[in-house]
């Protein structure tokens, strides 16, 4: 249960690396998995002709462990062939291979022809019936399954890097979030005495009615206590999605879009300059996190 839990909480980038070998009587088996980021879980391979029956079966597992990133899977197989094996060539390959380069000399008379090195090269030329892909499928699957747990290993590192970003970058936003509100009264109160000093010039007497409409309506176009509450209430929310982990890449995203809202409403708002640069420093930082989200699954 308790690992559950630690799983779930987890963040994990959707940039990784695995490369992982075994060695068989038949030849070395190599198995990689590179991972960039993707809106969308995107997997291709790359797979030696004999080894494409196993596609199915590994895709399948891939998409049970991984939620976003586009992943390539890129498998080799180096064989030994030993010697009493040699004598099994693929005679209908070999005919088929010998036909295609004298077809190819009979238009490119100058083109090398097929040395023997290069025909033991070709892929099934040596197929023995203790290389058909069904005996590959456990020691393929076997690899498969320590790439997939290096790979999510190399991608929660990074998740955790990016999470203490997340979190140094959101931490900064709320203080400059609670540098907005108390400016707002010393705002009020030049405002009043700029009024003030308007209206003597035009005129005599000053209404005080009057002054006291203007300043509703100034305080009315520049308060953004709305937007500083929505900011609060987004900043829980990143922090909430933070610590509870999983797959989160799409949500934060969204929220992302939800700050920058807010931030440019502020600006928008904004009669003084130190708001204003408040405002833009809040969009900086917006963009610097979602820059970093891109790159959560």
């Amino acid at each position: 249960m308790d690992d559950r839990v630690d799983k779930l909480a987890k963040i994990y980038s959707m940039t990784g690396y695995a490369v992982v070998a075994k060695e068989l009587p038949q030849g070395s088996l190599n198995l990689e998995l590179r991972s960039v980021n993707s809106r969308y879980l995107d997997i291709q391979f790359r797979l030696p002709d004999e080894f494409r029956m196993l596609e199915t079966a590994m895709r399948e597992f891939l998409t049970t462990r991984l939620k976003r990133g586009k992943i390539e899977c890129r498998v080799s197989f180096s064989r030994i062939t030993p010697a009493e094996d040699l004598q099994h060539i693929n005679a209908d390959l070999l005919q088929k291979l010998l036909e295609l380069d004298r077809t190819v000399r009979a238009v490119l008379p100058e083109a090398r022809g097929l040395a023997v090195a290069d025909v033991l090269r070709w892929p099934g030329i040596l197929a023995t019936e203790s290389s058909s892909a069904e005996n590959f499928f456990g020691p393929c699957m076997d690899l498969m399954h320590a790439a997939v747990d290096e790979l999510a290993a190399a991608r929660g590192r990074e998740g955790a890097k990016l999470k203490a970003i997340l979190l140094d970058r959101l931490g900064n936003m709320r203080r400059l979030a609670s540098e907005v509100s108390p400016s707002i009264p010393a705002l009020l109160a030049t405002f009043q005495e700029k009024l003030k000093a308007r209206l003597r010039e035009a005129m005599i007497n000053c209404d005080d009615e009057r002054i006291r409409q203007e300043l509703t309506l100034f305080a009315s176009k520049i308060d953004v206590d709305e937007e500083l509450s929505r900011l609060q209430a987004h900043f829980d929310e990143v922090e909430r999605v933070l610590e509870k982990g999983g797959a989160i890449g799409k949500r934060l995203d969204f929220l992302m879009q939800e700050l920058n809202r807010e931030a440019n409403t502020i600006g928008a708002k904004s009669v003084d300059a130190e708001v204003s640069k408040i405002s833009v420093e809040l969009k900086v930082l917006i963009e610097q996190m979602r820059e970093q989200v891109q790159n959560i699954e």
